[in-house]
């Protein structure tokens, strides 16, 4: 099938051993640690907005994957592309992953930020600043790194930035949540309960008094149902969730060892079949007015 390239974005490396755009060792580690942070941001990027997924797409990073095949004047500005399957029967519009794409502005957005003093972008992964802060360690003090997606002003990855993007990565933060667990506790005074989302894993939840009746149904059948709570919550600054402050919505779920059987026939066709077993003469035998005269029929009670 035949294939071409799409530049993605550019790496600008200035220095004096950048000198005849070459690049040494430590400088293609500094590539590597940026293919890294787009192949993260774009799996937290995917898993923040499909929360009911619990595995990546097949060959995820290899949608994610940036390739080196030129090197062009000015120092070594790296154009790092994309490969795209040309035109087919199939597919005949065919483009570059939307989460590469995506990833990759996400990052320049969150490095410009930090550059001007800004607030992060929403989607910016708080959880992947403190690798974001370790890209462009390996340059001297009077070596530049700069980058941009095409068609886009460059943004230096400083000392200054890396350090306020290592103090952001320090602070706690939050985000939305949404977690599948049993409720094994609950506090009505106070108006909290621990959802378990494993046998080791709990999250205090704060609820409100119209979520109360939830709240105590999920922990009285919790052998059966499980909760599923969206909202708010709290991180450590490695992306551990402490609690969740608001849920602002609580769903019930059947539990594993719930005696429901989706597999089961339903009860339409159980009846189904039991009619069907029916001779027709037998059929023929039933009274045209059974519906109405039911009591009649079984007990010989009201009217003939």
């Amino acid at each position: 099938m035949p294939e071409r390239w799409q530049p993605v974005v550019n790496l600008h490396f200035d220095g004096e051993r950048y000198r005849d755009h070459a690049l040494d060792t430590e400088t293609l580690a500094e590539i590597q640690r940026f293919q890294s942070i787009v192949t993260k941001t774009a799996k937290s990027l995917w898993m923040s907005r499909n929360p009911n997924q619990k595995q990546l797409p097949q060959n995820f990073e290899h949608r994610t994957r940036l390739c080196l095949r030129i090197i062009k004047d000015g120092s070594a500005i790296i154009p790092l592309e994309a490969q795209i399957t040309q035109f087919n029967l199939w597919n005949p519009k065919q483009k570059i992953a939307e989460e590469l794409i995506e990833s990759i502005d996400v990052i320049y957005r969150a490095f410009k930020a930090a550059g001007d003093s800004t607030q992060l972008p929403d989607e910016c992964p708080q959880k992947l600043l403190s690798d974001y802060a370790l890209w462009g360690k390996g340059l001297s003090e009077n070596e530049i790194l700069k980058f941009a997606p095409p068609g886009k002003n460059m943004v230096h990855v400083t000392k200054h930035v890396r350090s306020q993007l290592a103090s952001l990565a320090e602070n706690a933060y939050q985000d939305d949540v949404d977690i599948t667990g049993r409720v094994l506790e609950a506090d009505v005074r106070q108006r909290k309960f621990q959802i378990w989302t494993d046998d080791r894993t709990n999250v205090s939840v704060a609820f409100t008094k119209e979520q109360e009746y939830k709240i105590t149904t999920a922990l009285k059948e919790h052998e059966s149902t499980l909760l599923r709570v969206q909202g708010r919550g709290e991180f450590t600054p490695q992306g551990v969730l402490k609690k969740i402050s608001k849920a602002e919505c609580l769903d019930s779920v059947l539990g594993k060892n719930s005696t429901f059987d989706a597999d089961a026939p339903r009860i339409e066709d159980v009846i189904s079949d039991i009619f069907s077993d029916v001779p027709d003469e037998e059929w023929d035998r039933v009274p045209r007015d059974l519906s109405h005269r039911l009591d009649f029929y079984l007990y010989g009670e009201g009217e003939q």
